[in-house]
């Protein structure tokens, strides 16, 4: 619930340009695709077989949360980034959707590098801050955060001085999953334990002011880190000699007012080697965190019965829970994306044996089948074609009847 007090040092800005110049290529079920580096293909929201993404504003204002899903990331089709960011301060909407528009093309050029490089296969099981794909990464990606940071401050059409974003990318090639977490947004797993129950690993630090460690370098460069009378449990940042802006989290992109006392832009980085009991992984802004257990977010993204649905129903949930646990305060931005791992599976309600060319899980429609995961479900009121196991029966006087019963009984299997 830490917003950014603001110095209320605005710059007038119209819109981002980016936006505006972006031309979209496809248009899939009202998501709107764009091509981005290398021919990777760009949601900025809805939905896909492996991803769901959904945002909804609260009642502060403007929406300041951002999200991106780059597909074939820079051509590969084993890869994908996947990044949501959460602006504060007066143009922290402006601050997030630049970066979401610009950072991507820059890991791309980092990602382009890597292709050439081999894992070493004996590392494959090693999950800690030593294996060799993580410290392949760490580098490159801590030079795109600073990188970006510079150029928002430099070359951006944005006032960032007491504005910014926090920022958490997910970089997945295959079975290795690569985390920058940039603020206190968040991103979990949801795995399987021994016993074969869902479980949250958490996979990113909330990273706040009072961390011992976040605090000990922002007093070492004189910010000061005190909560407020009316917020006890909430630590910000302060300038030495104002009390301004009081930034609840201790990184960020922007907010160059503190970039001097303490702030910076150096993302944390982990690493994981995804396994079969891996099922998905959620990121999400801190409007869902503020609410919501890890458990909580596990429940009910695992309920949802079609994976496109997944996002809306935990940003829902979490709007459900703000409305119930802070009746008198203003509901937060939400945004959510849901990075599934495995194949959705087919919805069918007939068994084995009842199956026919009739339903979607056939070999050659799945094969052609690049449409969203709820498509997989059972074809509804369709005639039967000539020359089934009952086409040497006579169709009696009326012919047309008896295709309605067989289109009847059908839809009836299909509910």
């Amino acid at each position: 619930m830490g917003a950014c007090c603001s110095c209320h040092r605005v710059g007038r800005f119209e819109g981002c340009p980016i936006e505006e110049e972006a031309k979209p290529r496809e248009v899939d079920d009202d998501n709107i695709i764009l091509t981005g580096e290398g021919g990777a293909r760009v949601r900025l929201q809805g939905s896909s077989k492996y991803v769901a993404m959904h945002t909804q504003q609260g009642k502060k204002g403007y929406n300041q949360d951002a999200m991106t899903v780059w597909e074939n990331f820079s051509g590969d089709k084993e890869a994908v980034l996947c990044s949501i960011f959460d602006g504060h301060g007066p143009n922290g909407h402006m601050v997030s959707r630049y970066v979401r528009d610009y950072l991507p093309a820059k890991i791309t050029k980092c990602y382009q590098q890597s292709r050439s490089y081999k894992m070493d296969p004996e590392s494959d099981q090693v999950c800690d801050e030593n294996h060799p794909y993580n410290l392949f990464w760490k580098d490159r990606l801590v030079k795109c955060f600073h990188e970006m940071d510079e150029e928002l401050e430099s070359d951006a059409p944005v006032d960032s001085y007491s504005s910014g974003t926090t920022s958490v990318t997910v970089l997945k090639k295959g079975q290795n999953l690569v985390v920058a977490n940039l603020g206190d947004s968040r991103a979990i797993l949801c795995t399987r334990d021994s016993n074969n129950e869902l479980v949250a690993q958490q996979l990113t630090v909330d990273l706040k002011p009072n961390l011992p460690a976040e605090k000990a370098r922002i007093t070492s460069h004189r910010g000061r880190v005190l909560p407020m009378k009316e917020e006890p449990n909430i630590h910000r940042i302060w300038m030495p000699d104002q009390d301004c802006p009081g930034l609840a989290m201790a990184r960020a992109f922007g907010d160059f007012c503190l970039k001097d006392y303490g702030l910076i832009s150096t993302p944390d980085i982990t690493y994981r080697r995804l396994s079969d009991r891996d099922e998905f992984v959620v990121l999400a802004t801190d409007g869902i965190w503020d609410v919501l257990s890890n458990s909580d977010v596990i429940k009910i993204v695992s309920s949802a019965r079609k994976r496109s649905m997944a996002a809306k129903l935990l940003i829902d949930e979490a709007q459900r829970a703000w409305r119930h646990k802070f009746p008198c305060a203003k509901t937060d931005d939400c945004a959510a994306i849901c990075l599934f791992f495995k194949r959705p599976r087919p919805l069918l309600t007939k068994s084995i044996s009842e199956v026919t060319h009739l339903s979607l899980n056939s070999k050659d429609h799945v094969a052609n089948n690049s449409g969203h995961d709820h498509e997989l479900e059972t074809v509804l009121n369709c005639d039967m074609e000539d020359g089934g196991e009952d086409s040497h029966k006579p169709a009696g006087k009326n012919p047309q009847r008896r295709r309605r019963r067989t289109s009847r009984k059908i839809e009836f299997a299909g509910q």
